[in-house]
């Protein structure tokens, strides 16, 4: 069984900065997984935010290009997401979890982001 506890989220500002980290636990063979960050806002389903592949190659939903990024440390079993400029907009609960296409880890609790002045 796979184990996902994303965290850091919180209150920003619009224009603000968060950098949402996701550690993996459980019978995962980290450094092989695609991974991605979703996130889910109240009323609305859950969508893809971006994505990086084992080797580290990343992709993104074009509502968030050029203002977030995300990274791997597989050592640590750890996924990030920076996100910079952010919009009220953003606000959602964020999730991380396998990529697309492959076999879905039980969601973790998330971590809420909210953006407000």
């Amino acid at each position: 069984q796979v184990q996902l506890v994303e965290s850091g989220g919180g209150l920003v500002q619009p224009g603000g900065s968060l950098r949402l980290s996701c550690a993996a636990s459980g019978s995962i063979i980290f450094r092989f997984t695609a991974m991605a960050w979703y996130r889910q806002a109240p009323g609305k389903q859950r969508e893809l935010v971006a994505g990086i592949t084992s080797g580290g190659t990343t992709n993104y939903a074009d509502f968030v290009k050029g203002r977030f990024t995300i990274s791997r440390d597989n050592a640590k079993k750890t996924v990030y997401l920076q996100m910079s400029s952010l919009k009220p907009e953003d606000m959602a609960v964020y999730y991380c979890n396998t990529a697309p296409g492959s076999t879905k880890a039980s969601w973790g609790q998330g971590t809420q982001v909210t953006v407000s002045s």
